[in-house]
């Protein structure tokens, strides 16, 4: 408060010694001018005399006309020779006579004199300057007389300039009054600030977001202004208030755009960006084939073509737009074996959305739910058939010798490991589908389970020259659980070197984050898969070549692990075909 009010009397403060001091300076200035120049006058009379005094002697005796300059040495007995100096020059500038100099016919030729340049033009002249012929500091005096002009001057010395100061009581009394306004002032500011500082409390701490409590409103002054900052109070007060409850209501939207699967977002009439959840920047990747972090730029994607013709469209018709009969644009596309429904709507104030929504899940689950049953025998039916048929091997011929009995043996053991490998993949993700909310969600660091999966894989990797490129940051934290999160990174590492060949490189890098997730990227370089089998990745059993697939000993469960154990904690994934080669995994974990 204190520093507040000083800050406003320092202002005050500041106009008040600029103002008054302006004024109290130019007074003073003045004033002593015009003493000055009273005082120079008053010594212009006094050598004035001196001047017709010695003309008059001069005229008197006829020196001039005798030349008898001389005699002139007399006239000190007229005047005070010790302090004034009597100089005679004609109108050439010749010095006919100095009383100060008894050499004065060899003195300099005095016409570029200040006073005796004044005094030919006007008829006298005065000037303060020093001598060289006496080498002291003159007021001087010229006054012409026919063919002559007679100097008087009196040394410069501290007396005169004394006399010629101006007087010093009426700055004391200047100093006197500055200091008594400066009291008054000091009053006045008291009372102009509290309001004031207390206005601007107020204010700072709104700004800053600190807690206000028990406005005391009846603090301020009774006038203009404290009516002003109560007034301001009040409309704090309601805007406060309406503020919590946009809060609320936005907090309610921004949560149900959350859980929507519909990719969604608003934009303004300019086309920025005002709100937009995570689905709408999955599935714009997906549709524009790029790994776009801002959302703008998807109106400069071909695919969005129709969308800009009809923005422009209603754009430029620049009418009013019925609440109740929105402009609406609804198409369908299919990119990448996903199937997309697009909306279009303008609002009155010229802002519009886009919703995106994804139809193919429908299709999926439908074809899932056909085949699973079917999948399911189909897998297990293979490793129980090879089981069964080394063991009858064995137990028809007792008499195998020890290197094939061995060899039947490992063969069925082989087997029986895929067997439950292939039971426990089942189980894993009929437990993430059926109970994904006994999974405790925690804070995971990323970088770190990217790491021991990697090292679980370690043989793997290395027998097939794999390099793995890790470009997450060591502070990224998801809120996820550890367990199914290892199996997502686990599995689609496992996947890459099942099937992206030798001497590949494996990718994973974060492209975005918003206020909710984090955006990550999973790619390698490999031969990829053809664009018909990218739709299907995800399904349980799917394989893009079967007898590669047993061959490399996965149990076609593992991407379908990847995605349930994702959608469990409410992100997302989806697979594309890079344009370098290879295949992009793009999933999203929550914060």
């Amino acid at each position: 408060m204190s520093i507040n009010r000083q800050t406003i009397k320092w202002k005050l403060y500041v106009y008040y010694f600029m103002l008054f001091g302006i004024f109290s300076l130019s007074i003073v200035i003045y004033q002593s001018k015009r003493e000055k120049q009273f005082k120079i006058a008053e010594l212009e009379m006094t050598l004035n005399e001196y001047t017709d005094i010695s003309f008059k002697y001069i005229d008197h005796y006829k020196i001039i006309e005798f030349k008898t300059y001389s005699t002139l040495d007399s006239i000190k007995h007229f005047l005070p020779a010790e302090k004034v100096r009597i100089t005679i020059i004609d109108t050439t500038g010749i010095v006919l006579y100095d009383n100060a100099v008894s050499d004065y016919i060899h003195l300099e030729n005095h016409k570029t004199r200040p006073e005796f340049q004044k005094a030919m033009i006007s008829g006298s002249g005065i000037s303060i300057r020093y001598s060289t012929s006496t080498n002291e500091e003159y007021v001087y005096y010229a006054k012409t007389y026919g063919k002559i002009v007679i100097r008087a001057a009196m040394v410069y010395n501290s007396k005169l300039k004394a006399f010629l100061q101006a007087d010093k009581v009426f700055i004391t009394f200047f100093a006197i009054l500055f200091i008594v306004f400066g009291l008054s002032l000091r009053y006045i500011a008291n009372l102009i600030g509290d309001s004031i500082a207390k206005l601007k409390d107020f204010v700072v701490k709104i700004r800053r977001n600190e807690a206000i409590e028990n406005i005391d409103e009846t603090g301020f002054s009774n006038d203009e202004l404290g009516f002003i900052s109560k007034e301001i109070i009040q409309i704090y007060k309601r805007l406060k208030r309406t503020k919590g409850e946009l809060l609320i209501e936005k907090e309610k939207l921004i949560s149900h755009l959350n859980v929507l699967k519909e990719g969604i977002a608003f934009f303004s009439r300019g086309r920025k960006i005002i709100l937009n959840n995570s689905h709408f920047i999955l599935y714009i990747n997906i549709i524009t084939d790029e790994t776009e972090t801002q959302a703008e730029k998807i109106l400069d994607s071909e695919v969005f073509g129709e969308v800009n013709q009809f923005i422009e469209k209603i754009f430029s018709v620049n009418g009013n737009i019925v609440p109740n009969e929105l402009p609406r644009l609804e198409y369908s596309i299919q990119k990448n074996r996903y199937h997309f429904n697009i909306q279009c709507i303008i609002f009155p104030d010229f802002s519009f959305e886009i919703l995106i929504t994804d139809k193919t899940q429908l299709m999926k689950r439908s074809i899932m739910k056909q085949q699973i049953t079917s999948n399911i025998s189909h897998e297990l039916k293979t490793p129980i058939a090879s089981v069964k048929g080394y063991l009858e091997t064995l137990l028809n011929n007792p008499d195998l010798d020890r290197a094939k009995l061995h060899y039947f043996i490992k063969k069925a053991f082989h087997q029986s490991e895929r067997l439950t490998q292939l039971v426990n993949d089942i189980a894993l993700l009929n437990k993430i589908e059926e109970y994904s909310d006994l999974y405790v969600r925690e804070k995971v660091a990323l970088l770190k389970v990217i790491e021991e999966a990697v090292e679980g894989l370690s043989d793997k990797i290395r027998e097939k020259g794999i390099k793995v490129d890790c470009l997450v940051e060591k502070e990224i934290i998801v809120n996820a659980n550890s367990s199914l999160v290892f199996s997502v990174l686990r599995n689609l590492i496992e996947n890459s070197v099942n099937y992206g060949g030798h001497g590949i490189t494996i990718t994973i890098a974060k492209y975005h984050e918003d206020n909710d997730f984090y955006y990550f990227s999973f790619a390698d370089n490999g031969p990829g898969v053809e664009e018909e089998h990218l739709s299907r990745l995800f399904e349980r059993f799917y394989r893009v070549d079967s007898g590669r697939s047993r061959k490399a000993g996965g149990t076609g469960l593992g991407l379908a692990i990847v995605k349930n154990a994702i959608l469990s904690i409410k992100g997302d994934i989806s697979v594309r075909n890079r344009k370098g080669g290879g295949l992009e995994f793009l999933f999203s974990l929550p914060k």
